[in-house]
């Protein structure tokens, strides 16, 4: 079956970096697009960047210049490099892949930003 595992988060300081890693098993990774959403406390989720199979990459406006999407084909991993880290960044950060069945989801990871 389709599993995302996230991880790398956790609290840092404003202005401060994470890097979060998803392991995708289960299917053919380096032929799905993938995606980072986030969710904040009484926010609805919402798209963070997502990299297509070839590679080009999106960000949503919020984290331009800050994040970035990557992706390693042989390590069946998507990465989020976060640096200049706010608190509005604090938020539980899933994995996303849309297949032709359905979209799954990882469980999520906690990065919490601190003033």
């Amino acid at each position: 079956q389709v599993q995302l595992v996230e991880s790398g988060g956790g609290l840092v300081h404003t202005g401060g970096s994470l890097r979060l890693s998803c392991v995708a098993s289960g299917i053919l990774f380096s032929d799905n697009d993938m995606g980072w959403f986030r969710q904040g406390p009484g926010k609805r989720r919402e798209l963070v960047a997502a990299i297509t199979k070839g590679g080009s990459t999106r960000h949503a406006d919020s984290v331009k210049g800050r994040f970035a999407i990557s992706r390693d084909n042989a390590k069946n991993t998507v990465y989020l490099q976060m640096n200049s880290l706010k608190p509005d960044d604090t938020a539980v950060y899933y994995c996303n892949v849309e297949t032709l069945v359905r979209d799954y989801w990882g469980q999520g990871t906690q990065v919490t930003v601190s003033s």
